[in-house]
């Protein structure tokens, strides 16, 4: 195989930005992710990708509730500080405040939009995980176009 073709190709799949977050006993977690999509309008299910040595990823087990808060264009520094371990200052994740979804995830304020899951699956394979889970309830707080890995000038692929 062409290396140098491959990583090009694989680059060329368009991604948006979302941060994943957990809550785990006193323990919370929170991860900039991209490799995300829907898999199942009925019942609706989300396909997404963990690095498999990550803080978060180790919170996800089979049943296991979290939250994908979706970021709007122009919020790359959201994205940028869940690139880091998660700190928690009172109502604060890593300097951005927070309020408890239903299912016990953090939900980022500033985010546009949210959706809560429950870990249906779990395929344990490569240096990412694929974690399929269940959609269980999802909230706007506004219109905004989605953050992408094109408009940060990242490429996390190939």
């Amino acid at each position: 195989m062409d290396e140098a073709a491959k990583k090009t190709a694989l680059r060329m799949i368009t991604y948006g930005l979302y941060v994943v977050t957990t809550k785990q006993g006193d323990e919370y977690s929170a991860a900039t992710i991209n490799w995300l999509t829907q898999v199942s309008f009925q019942p609706p299910l989300v396909a997404l990708g963990m690095k498999a040595d990550s803080t978060t990823r180790a919170h996800l087990g089979i049943g296991s509730a979290f939250a994908v808060n979706v970021l709007a264009s122009g919020q790359k520094d959201v994205a940028f500080a869940f690139f880091k371990p998660t700190t928690v200052e009172g109502a604060k994740l890593s300097g951005y405040d927070f309020e408890t979804g239903a299912a016990g995830a953090p939900l980022l304020i500033d985010a546009p939009a949210w959706f809560e899951c429950r870990v249906s699956d779990i395929v344990e394979r490569g240096d990412h995980h694929v974690v399929v889970a269940e959609v269980t309830d999802a909230g706007r707080r506004r219109e905004a176009p989605p953050l992408t890995l094109a408009e940060v000038g990242v490429f996390y692929g190939g």
